[in-house]
């Protein structure tokens, strides 16, 4: 029995003004959510889950009302907390800081989670969904960082190389076929 899941990272996003948890897609973002759509529209997706930002939720809801499907938000699929508050590093900073925390798994930024804190949490929740949906095709609406500590913990490949390289959206297919995983990326 083989189960696919797609692993889809939102679209670009506003970065000014709002909270992590309710920035949403910047009109770039929300081209992008529709060629998710045509990407996934035929792919047999058979249930959805997202990450309750709403960035993640906006990027496949449109896939979502064209398959006639619900949503199903899971606190734990959210994006690693950085840093207490809701400051930003700059790309030179935060690039230094990933490089500590991809060295150093227990390594946190001040009221942070590290990368094994929330590799922890968010491959718990998959490997749920793996079990409760076996054999079926799922969307998952996720964000770089989470996306690749999740694909990280079955391939070491998947590391800061690999986050660096995704792009807004992304979407990477996780087949699960016994004791076997395999990746592969959609083109969208």
């Amino acid at each position: 029995m083989t189960t696919y899941i797609y692993m889809v990272r939102h679209g670009d996003s506003l970065r000014t003004g709002v909270d992590e948890w309710t920035r949403g897609l910047s009109p770039k973002g929300e081209e992008d959510a529709l060629r998710v759509t045509e990407c996934l529209k035929d792919e047999g997706i058979d249930v959805m889950y997202s990450s309750p930002y709403i960035r993640a939720v906006n990027t496949i809801a449109d896939l979502a009302d064209k398959l006639e499907q619900e949503i199903i938000l899971v606190d734990d699929l959210r994006e690693k907390v950085w840093m207490e508050g809701d400051e930003q590093l700059s790309d030179e900073d935060l690039y230094l800081e990933l490089q500590k925390m991809y060295t150093d798994p227990d390594y946190a930024l001040p009221g942070g989670e590290s990368n094994r804190e929330c590799q922890e949490r968010a491959v718990k929740t998959l490997q749920d969904i793996l079990r409760t949906h076996a054999g079926k095709r799922v969307a998952i609406g996720t964000h770089g960082m989470v996306m690749s500590l999740m694909m990280g913990y079955f391939a070491p490949e998947y590391g800061l190389d690999f986050l660096l390289q995704t792009t807004k959206p992304d979407i990477y297919v996780m087949e699960f076929k016994e004791d076997k995983v395999s990746v592969r990326r959609l083109p969208i």
